[in-house]
């Protein structure tokens, strides 16, 4: 009951948004009023490290209201809160109380490595280089200020700088930042077994019953699902970073997606509520959504997609950019393709990698475009990444295209490096694939 009355009360907020611009309150912005004191005591009974640590910075501010590096480190750890939880809510708070830090301290670098991590989260990436850059002219050598560089580069679709950021941020120091950061370079280039690797260096210098480590496993097993098709190493993993950090929503969802593509739906559908009722993120709404889809449940699909757009609001309002994943999803799911078209050339001009090539493609393949998209795909995949979604959109347009010596290599390599790669589009992937080989016979 708990996790309908909330989810109902966010279509209904959502509903209320469209209709009256009125505010929109969830179980995030009712605990989260961005006009509250952020120096207010908040912590509740059985509160975690990160609220403790909140409660005790704050209740030193407000006695030292002078101490900058304070507020920097309160600004850090509102963005592990909201890592841990998923509410954006977080990320108002953190950049107020770091500039207010910055105002006060302004060479605290740290605060500054804080500000890029926030950039990133909200997917401002260009502003993300910025804010590191400027740690870096102050310390040089702090390793976390290169993934911060990396990662922005990555989603700028500048490969190179950021491959080479990577590797002189694990030459400084190899820990789990570094090694999971090389995992996916790795990733990117085709190399699953080099990305297996550098993931599991990951995880064994991690800490153990540590949040980022449990992170690291998943990402891990993510790598037997997505690439090896080894579904009881994935399920091992996820299970383990139960084991050190219960309750790890991330890992609960791995697990709801080793069910859903097992095909037992209703045990797919429980664990994914869980991972919502958690920590609603637009990916747990969608895959929880699409599941419900599958097993013909049209009602309760329509109100997961419903609740999808009550919290974008949600993120929009706390400055985070989704419309790479928003385009991706209405084209995938059948709305406004004209707008998603839009959103998904703004994408590429603004992030010109991968990721926004592969959307453009498949969105231009959506209008019928299958020229435009045969130009997009090839960008997407100029790095040789082995993605099972990237090679079934790849071997649709050849189809498309009439290629079909093309469309049906594309199709083979999808459905045997991961014949779990979508529950909306696996079927169709054997099937077109089945079609041309009997025909090529």
């Amino acid at each position: 009951m708990r996790i309908a009355r909330w989810q109902k009360l966010a279509i209904a907020g959502y509903i209320a948004l469209l209709l009256l611009g009125g505010a929109f309150y969830t179980r995030w912005s009712h605990r989260n009023d961005p006009g509250e004191d952020l120096l207010s005591p908040h912590i509740p009974p059985g509160a975690s490290s990160v609220d403790r640590n909140i409660d005790a910075l704050q209740a030193h501010l407000r006695q030292v209201p002078t101490d900058g590096l304070a507020y920097g480190q309160l600004g850090a750890v509102y963005l592990q809160k909201a890592r841990e939880t998923g509410d954006p809510a977080y990320y108002s708070k953190a950049e107020a109380v770091l500039m207010k830090g910055l105002d006060l301290t302004p060479d605290d670098f740290e605060a500054m490595i804080s500000l890029g991590g926030l950039a990133l989260s909200r997917h401002q990436f260009r502003e993300a280089l910025t804010w590191a850059e400027k740690a870096r002219v102050i310390n040089p050598y702090r390793t976390s200020i290169y993934g911060i560089i990396g990662d922005a580069h990555i989603e700028l679709g500048e490969y190179q700088q950021a491959f080479d950021t990577f590797e002189k941020m694990v030459n400084l120091r190899p820990d789990l930042s570094s090694y999971s950061r090389i995992s996916y370079a790795r990733e990117l280039l085709g190399d699953t077994d080099g990305a297996i690797a550098a993931m599991r260096l990951a995880v064994e210098t991690g800490a153990s019953r540590a949040e980022n480590t449990a992170w690291c496993r998943v990402q891990l097993g993510n790598l037997y699902f997505n690439y090896t098709n080894n579904l009881p190493a994935a399920e091992v993993l996820y299970r383990q970073a139960l084991v050190d950090y219960p309750g790890y929503v991330y890992a609960v969802a791995g697990l709801a997606r080793i069910r859903a593509a097992q095909g037992h739906y209703p045990e797919a559908i429980s664990l994914y509520t869980r991972a919502v009722n958690t920590v609603p993120l637009p990916d747990f709404i969608i895959a929880l959504g699409d599941v419900y889809r599958v097993a013909g449940e049209s009602e309760a699909a329509a109100q997961q997609y419903a609740l999808l757009q009550a919290v974008k609001q949600l993120f929009q309002a706390n400055q985070v950019d989704m419309d790479l994943e928003m385009a991706l999803f209405d084209v995938d799911h059948g709305l406004d393709s004209d707008q998603a078209l839009s959103r998904a050339q703004e994408q590429m001009e603004r992030r010109p990698g991968i990721k926004a090539a592969d959307l453009l493609a498949w969105t231009l393949y959506q209008t019928g475009d299958y020229t435009g998209a045969q130009e997009a795909m090839n960008q997407a995949l100029k790095l040789g990444t082995h993605d099972a979604l990237m090679w079934f959109h790849a071997g649709m347009i050849a189809y498309r295209l009439g290629n079909y010596d093309q469309a049906q290599s594309y199709l083979k390599r999808t459905v045997t490096t991961n014949p779990n790669f979508s529950l909306l589009y696996a079927g169709e992937a054997r099937d077109t694939l089945t079609k041309l080989t009997m025909a090529s016979r």
